[in-house]
């Protein structure tokens, strides 16, 4: 409700029903700001956006909840009620906490009863502070403090702020009718020689937000006030423009497009008087007709266009049936039948496209060239699908691009992360309005070619819902006995995607379905070394980084390999690239506003100045937290392989028990008791003192404990952990292990050994141990991830203890 409606309402003479306890004597004046305030106020909660002093307002309220307060109000006799804003509290279920601590004091001019409800319009007269609450139940009353208007001198910066508000509001006029209504009320009552007015009445004409308003309200002091009433008023004049701006582009497109529309029509009848066109059902049925040419049609495919064609050519153009048609011969047109890209089989030229995209990985390299190979052999590369699985920022999508250049095929990527319906993959039928094929027809037509690349990211993070389940949709298409005839449900004929070489990725497998997953070849990406990731930012990340803010590698910028070698060490420890790429573009964005600020080429970046750049380090040599009780322990994540720290202390010694904390899952609770259990039951063999345990509180804790934690691999690790508490020792330092154990000592072989090896190294631990049944999985790990580290392997926890202390 405006300001002059509410002036217009207060003057208006129509029969109301008044409420009987509240006369309307005492709504009669506007309240002078020299009247003699009370110190106890009742308060009436505004849940939308605070009141300012000098302002009017209608509220309506519901009767059955603050019929009482307006009476208690009417039994002081002074008329007075205190607003306050409640920042988005229900006004039907405020609480004293919901309101802010400054409102306005107002004067009640009227109350009418309209049903269950009052209009109460009130006056705000001045600021106030709750020092305290009296009732902290409806009705809300409170001891305030008052903060009135005082007759400030006018200074050179109070009259700059005033010109500047009143200019400001002045370009607002022409942009939006309301502003002069309202300015016209307020200057009837006010001037612009009342710069606490004007500022209050500024800020309550624009829409910000009621968080802002209130922060002017809570501003007491005249100078700050006008100073955020002026942004706050900049802000709407930059809204007002921009509405206004889009309102006459769209004014001027409608009226482009009546026009072009009258045109065209006009000549579409003379072309047709003088024979020399067609109209548009012809054109399309052409246009159909042409796409054909040149492919080979299934007969089947082909029967059904046809069959779509003749009932096109039947059907009125102004029908819908006639829309639906074509978008269906549009689609099934489009899909690139028979047409395919010839194969680039040059071993020589893939391996040259593998390490020119990518450093390291020779392992997933010679795999993608076997697979190459074995094409080669056979003269077509079809009928695999291929599941990189690695962390984040280790190439597997770039990986995909690469084998498709390769291959000299066309390429595709989407992604499957959170897809929920399975129309998504098999499409929509086509009785459903805006109806449409699936994913993999519209990467047919997308690359014009019936065997792309087609890369289905993020395979490990596919939704289910009550719009089906995609991941059994996905059976179909990565089946190669089954995709050679897919059938799409908008399109309803068989298309043959045996040919499309799909390759898929993911960070973990344990979200796969186990049918999906058995019909893709994994090839894993376990993560970089310290070495591989300075070369791949020296060759890949830092120019792409160079290129985006337009630096020149030699000439603007230089970065010291063993600064970039300081990154992967202290702040990217990663097992991806992702976050020391991060890091490089803080370096050239710093570097351009260096070049910016001086004008003098090159910046460099060494160790000793790299903090500059980026700031302290986020990882220091002494990470590992070290003690008795104290091991550290490897963990598998889907970011790659990382070291875990075991933590054991004596809690106290009131009663027996063992607790456990670190949001640890169910298996590695289970192998926290089997550890407890087999430490006190072989108390002679592990030279423990079994009375340390009678009467001692056992914690056993995993930091951090906000990550949450599971996996059968930490059971030799906790086990050491409670062997060094009973016996007093430290363990050895840079020592790591993983391994499962059983209650009766066998160390049980575990999974992603290369993960944990290369996160050893990462963090400079060069002494393992690790379950003998896991021998071979090391053996097989290239020499420049093994080089230099020292494993023992075990099988039994006795032989644990040989190496441990």
């Amino acid at each position: 409700m405006d300001l002059k409606f509410v002036y217009q309402k207060m003057n208006d003479s129509i029969e109301t029903e008044v409420i009987p306890e509240i006369s309307s004597d005492i709504v009669t004046d506007i309240a002078r700001a020299e009247d003699v305030l009370p110190t106890v106020l009742h308060i009436l909660p505004l849940e939308k956006k605070p009141f300012f002093p000098g302002q009017v307002l209608p509220i309506v309220l519901d009767a059955e909840r603050w019929g009482v307060a307006l009476k208690e109000i009417h039994k002081s006799g002074q008329g007075n009620v205190g607003v306050v804003f409640t920042d988005g509290a229900a006004v039907g279920k405020v609480k004293v906490k919901d309101f802010r601590s400054v409102g306005t004091v107002c004067k009640i001019h009227q109350i009418e009863q309209h049903d269950k409800q009052f209009h109460v319009v009130l006056a705000g007269m001045q600021r106030f502070e709750i020092t305290g609450w009296v009732s902290r139940k409806m009705p809300f009353t409170a001891k305030v403090k008052y903060y009135p208007e005082l007759n400030i001198r006018e200074t050179t910066e109070i009259k700059a702020y005033t010109t500047a508000i009143v200019n400001t509001i002045k370009e607002l006029l022409p942009l939006n009718p309301m502003y002069g209504e309202e300015l016209k009320i307020f200057l009837n009552y006010f001037g612009t020689g009342e710069p606490s007015r004007l500022a209050d009445f500024g800020a309550s004409l624009t829409t910000a937000d009621a968080r802002d308003l209130q922060d002017i309200l809570e501003t007491i002091k005249l100078l700050p006030r006008m100073e955020k009433t002026l942004v706050l008023l900049q802000k709407e004049l930059e809204i007002a423009q921009a509405q206004t701006d889009i309102r006459q582009h769209i004014e001027g497109e409608i009226t482009q497009h009546q026009r072009e529309m009258f045109l065209r029509e006009q000549l579409k009848f003379i072309q047709k008087e003088l024979g020399i066109s067609k109209d548009d059902r012809e054109s399309e049925l052409d246009t159909f007709i042409e796409r054909l040419d040149g492919l080979v049609v299934p007969e089947h495919a082909q029967l059904r266009i046809d069959e779509e064609l003749d009932k096109m050519a039947m059907l009125e153009r102004g029908s819908p049936e006639y829309t639906v048609t074509r978008n269906y011969l549009d689609w099934l047109t489009s899909v690139p039948w028979g047409k395919y890209t010839k194969d680039s089989l040059n071993l020589k030229r893939a391996a040259e496209i593998l390490n020119r995209d990518h450093e390291g990985l020779d392992e997933v390299k010679e795999r993608i060239l076997e697979f190459i190979g074995v094409g080669k052999m056979k003269g077509e590369v079809a009928g695999s699908i291929m599941l990189l699985v690695g962390p984040p920022g280790v190439g597997k999508t770039s990986l995909g691009r690469s084998v498709a250049n390769a291959l000299g095929r066309e390429f595709f990527r989407f992604s499957l992360g959170g897809m929920r319906d399975e129309a998504e993959i098999k499409g929509h039928r086509r009785t459903y309005i805006g109806a449409m094929p699936g994913k993999f027809l519209q990467a047919l037509r997308e690359c014009k070619t019936a065997n792309p690349v087609i890369m289905l990211d993020e395979i490990d993070k596919i939704g289910a819902s009550f719009q089906g389940d995609p991941a059994s949709a996905l059976l179909e298409v990565l089946d190669p006995e089954q995709n050679r005839e897919f059938l799409d449900h908008y399109l309803d004929v068989r298309v043959d995607l045996s040919k499309v070489l799909f390759i898929c990725t993911a960070n973990q497998l344990d979200t796969i379905p186990g049918p999906l997953r058995d019909r893709m070849e994994e090839i894993r990406l376990s993560g970089y070394l310290a070495a591989e990731k300075v070369a791949i930012a020296r060759k890949h990340l830092l120019p792409r980084q160079l290129q985006k803010v337009g630096l020149k590698a030699k000439g603007q910028l230089r970065v010291d390999t063993a600064a970039i070698r300081k990154i992967t060490e202290q702040y990217a420890r990663e097992a991806g690239v992702r976050r020391l790429e991060k890091y490089l573009g803080t370096i050239s964005r710093k570097a351009v506003m260096k070049l910016l600020k001086r004008n003098k080429a090159p910046v460099h970046v060494t160790v000793s100045n790299l903090e500059e750049f980026l700031g302290k380090p986020v990882f220091t040599g002494d990470d590992r937290i070290s003690g008795v009780g104290v091991v550290t322990g490897f963990a598998w994540t889907a970011m790659g392989g990382a070291t875990l720290a075991v933590e054991a202390t004596r809690s106290h010694g009131f009663n027996r028990g063992f607790k456990l904390t670190g949001q640890l899952g169910d298996v590695m609770k289970e192998s926290a008791e089997i550890a407890y259990s087999y430490v006190i039951g072989n108390p002679e063999l592990l030279d423990v003192d079994l009375d340390f345990f009678k009467d001692s509180m056992i914690h056993l804790h995993v930091p951090a404990g906000a990550t949450p934690k599971d996996g059968p691999s930490a059971g030799v690790t906790m086990t050491s952990a409670l062997i060094s508490l009973a016996r007093g020792k430290e363990v050895k330092k840079a020592l790591a292990m993983t391994g499962e154990i059983s209650l009766t000592g066998q160390v049980l072989p575990v999974g992603g050994i290369k993960e944990k090896v290369i996160a050893a190294r990462r963090v400079k631990i060069r002494n393992l141990i690790l379950p003998e049944a896991n021998r071979g999985d090391f053996e097989e790990l290239p020499g420049y991830i093994t080089k230099g580290i020292k494993v023992n392997f075990v099988s039994h926890y006795e032989q644990v203890l040989k190496f441990i202390f």
